[in-house]
C-alpha cells in the first residue's frame, strides 16, 4: 500500500497575512504552506481577490480553532463607488444601472447609516460560495441565473464615515460573522436613490489580530527560507481563544480529558466554552460545563 502520510513540517501556530489583492485566500493559504513547509495549513474565512487585508492562517493544531476565528467579528474599510449597480456588487461586474447622484447632506447620510447599525436582515449576493440545491451560487450566477435567497440576520456593530467625495463615500464597518460588505453597500446605494458597488474593500481586523500585526507575502519570501525566522512570526494559538475563560487542570485530569472522560470541578459552569490550560499554563484543548459539577472536553489540541 502506497504510504499517504502527508509530508511536512508539524510546525503549529497562526500567521497573520495581509493578503494583498488579485489572488484568492486558498492561492494565499498555498503560498503559506510552500514557504514554512507544513503539513497542515488552512485559513479563517475567505477574502475575494479584490479584498486585501487581515487573513489568520492555521499551521498545524492552530487549524483546530479556526471555526472560531471563522465565527468572530469583522472590521472592513470599504469604498463605495455611488451611482452605478454592477452584477457582483463590485468592480469585477458589469455594470447594470447607473443613476444620478444626489446631492447627499451629511445629516442626512449619518441617518441612513443608523438604520443600517444594529441587527439587520441581509440577502445574499448571487455572486457568494452559498449553495442552493448543492450548487454555488456564483456557479449559477455565471449561468445567468438567480435564484430566490432567503434574507438572514446580520449585526452591524459599527458603522462610520471616512472620507466623502462627490461620486464615493469611504466607511468603516465592525460586524458579525456572515455579513457581506457588497450587499451592504449596494442596500446603502439604494437607500441614498442612486445605487453603488465597491471599488476597495480592505479587512483591518478578524477577532483579536489587527492588520498592524500582519505580514505580507513579500516579507514572507524575503526570508529565503529560513525556517527560524519564519517560525518567529507564528502567534500562539490561544490568541484565538482569548475571549473565552481559561480553566487550569492537573495533570491528572488533563489525562482524563485528553482520553474525552468529564471531569469534575469545584463549581458548576456554564460558558459555551472554556480553554484548557495543563499545569504549565500552555493551552491543550477546550471543554465546557456539564451537569453534575463536571467539565467536559471539547476539542483536544495534542
Amino acid at each position: 500500500m502506497a504510504d499517504r502520510k502527508k509530508k511536512g513540517r508539524d510546525i503549529s501556530g497562526i500567521l497573520i497575512l495581509d493578503k494583498p489583492l488579485n489572488i484568492s485566500s486558498n492561492q494565499a493559504v498555498q503560498r503559506v504552506k510552500r514557504l514554512f513547509g507544513a503539513k497542515k495549513v488552512g485559513h479563517t474565512g475567505s477574502l475575494d481577490p479584490l479584498a486585501s487585508g487581515v487573513l489568520p492562517i492555521c499551521l498545524g493544531h492552530a487549524t483546530k480553532v479556526s471555526q472560531y476565528l471563522l465565527a468572530s467579528d469583522k472590521t472592513y474599510q470599504f469604498t463605495m463607488r455611488l451611482g452605478q449597480t454592477t452584477s457582483t456588487g463590485d468592480v469585477e461586474g458589469e455594470v447594470v444601472c447607473e443613476k444620478e447622484i444626489p446631492d447627499i447632506k451629511l445629516v442626512s447620510l449619518n441617518k441612513i447609516l443608523d438604520k443600517f447599525t444594529g441587527d439587520i436582515q441581509q440577502v445574499p449576493p448571487m455572486y457568494s460560495a452559498l449553495k442552493h440545491n448543492g450548487q454555488r451560487l456564483y456557479a449559477l450566477a455565471r449561468q445567468g441565473q438567480t435564484v430566490e435567497r432567503p434574507a438572514r440576520k446580520v449585526t452591524i456593530k459599527s458603522l462610520s464615515i471616512l472620507a466623502k467625495t462627490a461620486d464615493s463615500l469611504t466607511l468603516e464597518v465592525c460586524c458579525t460573522k456572515g455579513t457581506y460588505v457588497r450587499t451592504l453597500a449596494e442596500d446603502i446605494g439604494n437607500a441614498l436613490g442612486c445605487g453603488a458597488h465597491v471599488s476597495f474593500l480592505r479587512r483591518i481586523k478578524t477577532g483579536p489580530f489587527i492588520l498592524s500585526e500582519a505580514v505580507t507575502l513579500e516579507q514572507l519570501e524575503s526570508t529565503q527560507g529560513d525556517l527560524l525566522a519564519l517560525d518567529g512570526l507564528l502567534q500562539s494559538l490561544d490568541l484565538a481563544l482569548q475571549d473565552y475563560p481559561v480553566m487550569s487542570v492537573s495533570e491528572e485530569d488533563k489525562a482524563d480529558l485528553c482520553l474525552g472522560r468529564p471531569i469534575i470541578v469545584e463549581q458548576a459552569m456554564y460558558e459555551p466554552l472554556i480553554r484548557l490550560n495543563d499545569s504549565q499554563g500552555k493551552i491543550f484543548g477546550l471543554g465546557k460545563g456539564v451537569e453534575g459539577h463536571q467539565l467536559a472536553p471539547v476539542r483536544i489540541f495534542v
